[in-house]
């Protein structure tokens, strides 16, 4: 596999810099570019497409006044939060209470560093591409529980408090199984470098009446991605695992004691990580940026995929009911640990037979 020029390098070089400072600057830019992409698809998926596509599948009439198809409500609901007061209610544990909504969004951001976004033209999106690339995409990925966890136990409320708790016990149990099984997907690939992983989707699995069918995980070990698919729910916090926030329990969890720029920020974190779950499982299972067409609109692919993944989680909340806590810790512990070792086993005997 060719070595492939990653974005900072394309910066730098267009810029004409070198040395340390075309390694800064190209570091900077590449991540402000990348950064924007991902939190104008936040942007709009918030305020706008989750009330669109909510109200499509339960059979009701969403945003349609402000602006063409609703779309002016974006900017209308960031006014309207951002004015609100921000109110700091009494015992709250500071700085801890102020930096909790900053870690959520900026552990999903970090992922996102080194995620293969795939080709837009001669330009290839993607910031850094470390030879354990997928193991730090896990690693800044699973802050966001130490940021719920932070919030419950600062807002000085009971019910926060419980929310924080129920974050850490929906972590161990599905982080655990989520990796397993990613761990299936390197041992078919060789490799924890994204770039890799995806390149090693590239080939042709089988052909159907002249159609191509990819060698994506998703194919090769259907049953992985059904775990993967159901663990990166539980990661990310979508219904029916969305017990931290579980507004007919606790109110709304963690944030129940947060408003105004506070409650943006979390709000925010919560649609980024959204989006960075579905990039893992296009990086681990669905290849990537491929598809037909060009190399070069790769990236195009890319945002078909995620958009993809939302809208299946969009679909999960409105017709999967919300599972209990005790119920999630048991599907969690006895049912996805002891499916996700059975799955690593079986690859590795696959893989080691094959080889």
């Amino acid at each position: 596999m060719g070595t492939v020029q990653l974005f900072p390098e394309f910066v730098s070089e267009t810029l004409g810099l070198s040395g340390v400072l075309g390694d800064v600057v190209g570091s900077l830019v590449a991540a402000a570019v990348v950064g924007n992409i991902v939190l104008a698809f936040t942007g709009v998926a918030g305020p706008w497409a989750k009330r669109k596509i909510t109200a499509a599948f339960t059979d009701r009439i969403a945003v349609d006044r402000i602006g063409p198809f609703g779309l002016l409500i974006i900017p209308a609901a960031a006014v309207q939060l951002l004015a609100k007061e921000l109110i700091v209610p009494e015992g709250v544990d500071r700085p801890t209470w102020d930096l909790a909504p900053l870690v959520l969004p900026a552990s999903a951001l970090l992922g996102f560093s080194v995620i293969p976004m795939g080709r837009l033209g001669p330009v290839n999106l993607q910031i850094a591409d470390p030879e354990v690339g997928l193991a730090l995409v896990f690693a800044f990925a699973s802050i966001a529980s130490i940021s719920l966890v932070m919030a419950g136990y600062a807002s000085n409320n009971k019910y926060s408090m419980l929310g924080g708790l129920r974050a850490v016990a929906q972590n161990l149990a599905y982080e655990i199984p989520l990796i397993v099984t990613a761990m299936s997907v390197v041992i078919f690939a060789g490799t924890l470098q994204t770039s890799g992983i995806v390149a090693a989707q590239s080939d042709v699995l089988f052909s159907v009446g002249g159609f191509d069918v990819p060698t994506w995980y998703a194919f090769v070990n259907p049953f992985a991605f059904v775990l993967f698919l159901t663990a990166n729910m539980a990661e990310i916090g979508r219904n029916p695992f969305d017990i931290p926030e579980a507004p007919t329990e606790i109110v709304a969890g963690y944030q129940t004691e947060y408003s105004s720029a506070y409650f943006v920020l979390f709000y925010l974190g919560e649609f980024v990580h959204i989006f960075l779950g579905g990039a893992i499982l296009a990086v681990t299972f669905l290849g990537g940026a491929s598809g037909p067409g060009p190399e070069s609109i790769g990236f195009i692919w890319f945002v078909v995929k995620l958009w993809g993944f939302f809208l299946f989680t969009q679909w999960a909340r409105s017709a999967l009911p919300r599972v209990r806590i005790d119920q999630l810790i048991e599907i969690g512990w006895k049912g996805m640990l002891v499916l996700s070792f059975a799955n690593l086993v079986l690859t590795a005997v696959i893989v080691g037979v094959i080889a």
